[in-house]
């Protein structure tokens, strides 16, 4: 025995980049994308791996100190169910001894789980069912039991909602994260259909249907809120200026409290009903106001659907 200690990771040596030392947790729901999320953190530069046990989270830390000259991404699913008690108190310490830990969490509808399951022909981690007469009752279950068991972690996390996900808007968006600049809070403004449904993913849902539809404009039909002939219009709109004006005093006001209570980012989803005009210019908008004074990322889901 040498009698070497490993110093706390607040001592250790920050990376070249000035970025300093982090670890990326991937977690979620199975069949919600954590593969092609690595696999995307693995492009963007992070040292990947997949399945480790949170026991072994701290050892693993240390085992890389030494040669901490790159990002680290760890996935952790339920597969190691017996061991995910001890996560989240694990998360708050290697957070309070100086380590950045930013956990994301991919989340699906139960309908997109049990159609990505079903094209596979996989079995749910926690499904023991053979496949038969029950075994669609039997997914659903594994699905929901697989929620209960996660909630604790989805709460600490940031989300993203991949239901109606490509794996290549997966991957970009991944790297968005992963590139965000250094903020106390990340604000990611976010473009949805209502016809769509939802973003599971979303802290905060305005709906823009009220506002005049430039879709039956015939010149604006085919374009989009990132347009500016459609920007145009729906500047001349009174209303829209007002209520984004709204909603931006809104999150002005609420942002510091958010901040206070250590959120790495806060999803502001704006709805229309076909996430092209409206709420695109919302999303742009909004975040125009923002970028200079918070970190920002812009989505616009159905957009970045079509490619």
């Amino acid at each position: 025995m040498s009698g070497f200690v490993d110093p706390p990771p607040s001592e250790w040596a920050p990376l070249p980049d000035g970025s300093g030392n982090e670890i990326f947790l991937v977690t979620g729901i199975s069949g919600s994308g954590k593969s092609i999320a690595l696999h995307a953190l693995e492009d963007a530069g992070y040292f990947c791996v997949d399945n480790l046990p949170p026991e072994l989270l701290r050892e693993f830390i240390r085992l890389e100190h030494g040669r901490w000259t790159r990002r680290v991404a760890v996935a952790v699913d339920v597969r190691t169910v017996g061991s995910l008690p001890l996560l989240l108190p694990l998360i708050d310490e290697l957070r309070a001894e100086g380590l950045k830990v930013r956990s994301l969490f991919l989340d699906a509808s139960t309908d997109a789980l049990v159609r990505r399951f079903s094209e596979t022909r996989r079995p749910h981690p926690l499904s023991s069912v053979p496949a038969g007469n029950d075994a669609a009752r039997a997914l659903v279950e594994a699905i929901e039991l697989e929620r209960e068991l996660l909630a604790g972690l989805r709460e600490k996390s940031t989300v993203i909602d991949t239901s109606q996900l490509r794996p290549g808007v997966l991957r970009a968006w991944v790297r968005g994260l992963a590139g965000a600049r250094e903020s106390a809070l990340t604000l990611v403004f976010e473009s949805f259909a209502f016809k769509q449904g939802v973003p599971l993913d979303a802290d905060f849902v305005f709906d823009l249907r009220a506002l005049p539809n430039p879709y039956y404009v015939r010149e604006l039909r085919a374009l989009t809120g990132r347009d500016e002939p459609v920007a145009a219009y729906l500047r001349a709109q009174t209303d829209a200026g007002e209520m984004l004006e709204q909603i931006a005093t809104f999150i002005e006001r609420w942002l510091p409290a958010f901040e206070d209570n250590q959120r790495s980012y806060l999803t502001v989803a704006l709805g229309c009903t076909g996430g092209q005009h409206r709420s695109v210019y919302g999303v742009e908008q909004l975040a125009r106001r923002f970028e200079g004074r918070q970190a920002t990322l812009i989505r616009h889901r159905e957009l970045d659907a079509r490619g």
